[in-house]
């Protein structure tokens, strides 16, 4: 009985993680994060309004249409001309002052009957609400709402002057709570849908393949960018004597610092080291640690980053599960390994990092280069992988570097729509960065666009079902290498 309640908590667990996850996901599209804003945000903001002014009963429904779709526009567009908060307020009480001014000036000239509405102060307001909001560069559209609607509080009470103050008071109390929402939700959305709080910033290195140098160079340049920074080389060998071994070296020259995995104790450490070299002879340990040492050096001298050297014993253990446990151990939050095949696919070791916990980047060197300052990320939408590559591309590319982000479309009908997503993804990040729409395939575009760039990133696509991956492949899978005249970053975010 106890199992399966047992099974039907963890069940239920990942229901809600999957629900959790999609959630964000239609989050992450900034048009839904405003509507949504909207829809929660403007009615409590109008009650609180209409809670204060209860007091005056009578002018309650006649501030809240102009209040209402004034706040509506600040709200629904929150980077566009309207969104301003001195223009807001001063929009509305400029009106209401202006359709003040207007029925005293037609009051002289133009009278009529108790309770009924001036005309020629009408037609008046609107000419001032106009002229004042253009002359002083504060146009809002429901200033001509206040403006007329002075008349009818005239007409109906009597009391203009306090319809003006509750205007301004009013929409006072609106322009604070957007300011607080702007700045507390909107332009911090990187950071609660995005997950950008983490870091990346301490980067392990799998010394595996020709490649490796390369790779380990991506990955210091990547964790650069943050001042926490570190790269941990990590060297996998098969035995427990050969890591000892690797280990007793690292120890006697003293000049790269270790971190985890190894032996505490020095004395044994030294001895068990040095029965290890009598027992494989020593030269390759030997070997293996100079190319150690003299990667962590280059990093070091070039970049500015700390570097660490790691070695751990694999055995019967998949290199996968090894280099994920020892990331952890060392307190790493990103992979950076070399890209590796086995009968023409990804090989086993590279999927087996995209299953497990930590991020992972899978770097294929095309010519050896070691600087990236041209970088293409294709996306398919906002999603936080699409997040994650570009915040990599401008740690890579740097204040001198161009990033163009770029997606692909099958109709030009949807142009709008792709330029509208690919705008609300680039505003959360500050720097140089190009968009591009093309209705070529993904593959078509790559082949004719990748020799204009160093680098292209693209997504693992592990955020979507095994369903939709079997339906439609992963960008990386889909395309020839051959044809891709760059470098390629595959990016695997968890």
């Amino acid at each position: 009985m106890e199992s399966r309640w047992r099974t039907l908590l963890r069940r239920l667990k990942r229901f809600e993680r999957r629900e959790v996850r999609e959630l964000r996901n239609w989050l992450r599209q900034t048009r839904n994060l405003v509507h949504l804003s909207i829809l929660l945000l403007v009615p409590l903001v109008i009650g609180f309004v209409t809670l204060l002014t209860n007091t005056l009963s009578a002018l309650s429904f006649l501030l809240f249409p102009p209040l209402a779709s004034g706040a509506y526009t600040l709200f629904a567009n929150p980077e566009g001309e309207y969104a301003s908060p001195l223009r807001f307020v001063g929009g509305l009480t400029a009106g209401a002052v202006c359709g003040w001014v207007a029925l005293l000036v037609a009051g002289t000239v133009y009278t009529v009957e108790s309770g009924e509405i001036n005309a020629v102060g009408a037609a008046l307001s609107v000419f001032l609400t106009g002229a004042v909001t253009w002359g002083l560069d504060i146009e809002e559209p429901a200033a001509f709402s206040t403006a007329l609607l002075t008349l009818f509080v005239s007409a109906q009470i009597e009391s203009p002057g306090v319809y003006v103050l509750s205007i301004a008071v009013s929409s006072g109390l609106v322009a604070a709570a957007f300011l607080g929402w702007r700045s507390a939700v909107y332009e911090r959305r990187a950071r609660y849908l995005y997950e950008s709080t983490r870091g990346d910033d301490h980067v392990l290195v799998p010394m595996r393949g020709e490649t490796a140098p390369e790779t380990a160079m991506l990955g210091a340049r990547l964790a650069a960018a943050h001042r926490a920074g570190k790269v941990v080389l990590l060297d996998v060998v098969e035995d427990e004597q050969r890591a000892r071994a690797e280990w007793s070296l690292l120890r006697e020259h003293g000049d790269v610092r270790l971190a985890g995995g190894g032996p505490t104790d020095g004395e044994a450490l030294d001895r068990s080291g040095r029965d290890a070299l009598d027992t494989l002879g020593g030269p390759a340990a030997s070997e293996a640690v100079s190319e150690l040492e003299r990667e962590a050096s280059r990093i070091e001298t070039q970049v500015g980053v700390p570097c660490e050297v790691v070695v751990a014993a694999n055995g019967t253990t998949p290199a996968a599960s090894t280099v994920l446990k020892t990331a952890r151990e060392a307190n790493c939050d990103l992979i950076a390994t070399p890209y590796e095949t086995e009968h023409g696919s990804v090989s086993g070791f590279v999927r087996g990092l995209f299953r497990g916990d930590v991020d992972a980047i899978v770097h294929r060197s095309c010519d050896g280069a070691t600087d990236w300052k041209r970088i293409l990320v294709p996306v398919r939408g906002p999603s936080g992988v699409a997040h994650s590559m570009l915040d990599f591309a401008l740690r890579l590319a740097g204040r001198t570097g161009e990033v163009s982000v770029a997606t692909c479309i099958s109709s030009p009908k949807r142009r709008r729509q792709a330029e509208a997503m690919l705008a609300d993804l680039v505003e959360t990040f500050d720097g140089n960065i190009e968009t591009r729409v093309s209705e070529a395939s993904i593959g078509r575009f790559l082949t004719d666009h990748t020799g204009e760039y160093d680098l292209v990133l693209l997504g693992a696509s592990q955020d979507r079902s095994a369903a939709s991956r079997f339906v439609s492949p992963p960008t990386f899978e889909r395309i020839d290498s051959d044809t891709i005249d760059a470098d390629v970053a595959i990016v695997d975010r968890h």
